[in-house]
């Protein structure tokens, strides 16, 4: 009983996704152009051409590469940048797709430049060559491919070579999302969790959730545990604060790690500037996780800049984070660590 409980969970949480244009929130300009790209391609009986969205992780990247193959009726392939090693690994990949399939790579920005190189002509011209023998006995062999569209993710825009950049025909970039648009998608998984909340504990989520539907989703998930162990299981604005104080998450979203981040610049460093691994190896922190998971909500909020000389704190991250130190604005949720 335990174990088909567990099973329709984990059904219920993959649910969670979008499953086609009607269900998606967000992302309205971006919604309507590929909306009609997609209707376009559907009359004309063609692949959709070449996608790549960039942003911030957790704005739906993947969702919608998903919804495009539902709505093209065709098969998805999902990889990543790093698992395509080899350049034998993307010429496999490639020869193995159906006709009209949705290729998706995420963190594509990872691609080595000697398998990037294979979707040049895959790409424009639905073919790939490569070269046999050496010297004077060297040939090029074109292997034919079936028309296919890539739709590629990447958190980091500017690490795309141009080349690759300037073969795809549509590129977006993911805004973050309001605190209404949040709340919707807070009441919508709400109903597919069966959990029974109202607008305000929906919209006190969606005001923590940085802008980011993914974290409102595993947010929600934290509160409805909390409502269920603490409260009647029932989410209101009380049940909602209560639990993501105590995950630690304040009232503006930051959680822990960019309190810390906030903390460290500011009175460590004196506001800055300092450089990003410098900041990282006193948080004991990855880089890349700073830049990619940290960083960008930080500076949305305008809390923190990037400069030539490295990172400085404007002066509202630095009250915030005086006011953070000071037991103010963020308090609630205790230690920084």
């Amino acid at each position: 009983m335990a174990g088909e409980r567990a099973a329709s969970e984990d059904q219920a949480i993959l649910q969670l996704r979008p499953r086609d244009f009607t269900e998606y929130v967000g992302q309205q300009n971006l919604m309507h152009s590929l909306k009609i790209a997609v209707t376009a391609a559907v009359n004309r009986g063609e692949p959709v051409d070449h996608v790549l969205f960039h942003g911030p992780p957790g704005l739906g990247k993947t969702t919608l590469a998903h919804i495009i193959a539902r709505e093209m009726n065709v098969r998805l392939e999902h990889t990543s940048g790093p698992a395509l090693e080899r350049p034998a690994d993307m010429v496999g990949l490639l020869s193995n797709l159906e006709s009209g399939a949705v290729l998706f790579i995420d963190e594509i920005h990872r691609l080595s430049s000697a398998v990037e190189e294979y979707l040049y002509s895959a790409m424009e011209d639905y073919r790939v060559d490569f070269v046999t023998g050496a010297g004077a006995y060297a040939k090029t062999l074109s292997f034919p491919l079936q028309p296919f569209t890539l739709v590629g993710a990447t958190t980091r825009a500017g690490l795309l070579s141009s080349p690759l950049r300037d073969r795809f025909g549509m590129v977006y970039h993911m805004e973050y999302y309001s605190d209404d648009e949040l709340t919707s998608v807070v009441t919508r998984s709400s109903g597919i969790l069966g959990v029974e909340a109202d607008l305000e504990g929906s919209a006190e989520i969606a005001r923590r959730s940085r802008g980011t539907p993914r974290v409102a989703n595993r947010l929600l998930r934290r509160v409805r545990d909390f409502a269920q162990v603490e409260g009647d299981g029932h989410l209101n604005r009380e049940i909602a604060a209560t639990a993501l104080d105590m995950e630690g998450v304040d009232e503006l979203g930051l959680d822990r790690l960019d309190r810390l981040y906030l903390t460290t610049l500011a009175h460590q460093y004196r506001g800055g500037p300092a450089g990003i691994a410098a900041i990282a190896a006193t948080v004991n922190e990855e880089p890349q996780t700073l830049e990619d998971v940290v960083e960008p909500f930080l500076l949305k909020l305008g809390f923190v800049i990037r400069t030539p000389g490295g990172r400085r704190v404007t002066p509202e991250g630095m009250r915030h984070a005086s006011a953070v130190i000071g037991g103010g604005h963020g308090s609630s949720q205790g230690t920084l660590l």
